[in-house]
């Protein structure tokens, strides 16, 4: 397994650990970037290590081209000096370190292209993590509005129209009872306390009233030639002393009066159509 190999399945351990266990999506996050970054410094020390072996690998291949030009170099000069025992000697030296030359050489050469792979791999990983970093503000983002979508649907099941009218509806009709029990001993007090002579001569005054329209008939009567002149005084203290044993009569509410008026309206409008 390679080394980038190993790094992606310990990476997605982790996240896979991080989001069976995460409760806190931008802790999640930040961590899994954390143990990206992490990984990816792992991943260049490792990728810097391959690199020194690839110049050490060059290194030892030059040095051993470089000892087999010497060993020529020394072949040549024992010839120049007659001495072919030497020449051979040399040239075996020669031939020797130029296949182990040849040999580091090519194995720097695979080296180097793996080295061009990890390179490309640790670019691409880089970018990755940065392209994730970028991701995280979006990725938070959208989890913000997911709870606050969450949060406003919450919101909005645990409104009960109809319970909210119906405590309205009673606190109203509460309000109205309570009203309903002043009214009630606002009456009590003014037939318990206060000064009883003031109020019978309250009732004397409504009695009075009614007087007078009878006195207004009367008048009225008069002036249509119905009645005699003085009948209508006459009439009038007769009827007066007839009514102080009758009692008076009660004050009728508003809607009733307003009933009894249009009533009154009517049989005076009847009366009008049956005049010739």
């Amino acid at each position: 397994m390679g080394i980038f190999d190993r790094l992606s399945t310990l990476i997605k351990s982790n996240i896979n650990e991080l989001i069976s266990s995460a409760e806190n999506p931008e802790k999640m996050l930040t961590q899994i970037l954390v143990d990206m970054r992490d990984q990816l410094a792992r991943a260049k020390q490792q990728v810097a290590a391959a690199i020194a072996d690839e110049k050490r690998l060059r290194d030892q291949a030059d040095a051993e081209f470089k000892l087999a030009d010497d060993w020529e170099k020394r072949a040549m000069l024992a010839i120049n000096e007659g001495r072919d025992d030497l020449a051979r000697q040399a040239l075996t030296r020669q031939a020797e370190h130029q296949t182990h030359a040849e040999q580091l050489d090519l194995t720097w050469q695979t080296h180097r292209a793996e080295t061009e792979k990890l390179k490309q791999s640790l670019r691409d990983l880089n970018d990755k993590i940065e392209e994730a970093k970028r991701k995280k503000n979006l990725l938070l983002a959208r989890q913000r509005r997911a709870e606050a979508q969450a949060r406003i649907s919450q919101t909005m099941s645990g409104l009960n129209e109809k319970s909210a009218f119906e405590a309205f509806n009673r606190m109203e009709e509460k309000i109205e009872q309570n009203e309903r029990k002043l009214l009630a001993a606002r009456e009590i007090d003014e037939e318990f306390s206060g000064d009883r002579l003031q109020q019978e001569f309250k009732r004397l005054e409504r009695s009075a009233g009614s007087g007078n329209a009878e006195h207004q008939l009367l008048a009225l009567k008069e002036r249509m030639g119905l009645l005699p002149a003085g009948s209508a005084t006459k009439q009038l203290s007769a009827g007066t002393t007839a009514s102080e044993s009758v009692e008076p009569p009660k004050q009728l509410p508003a809607a009733a009066k307003a009933t009894t008026d249009e009533m009154l309206i009517a049989e005076i409008e009847k009366l009008q159509e049956g005049t010739p």
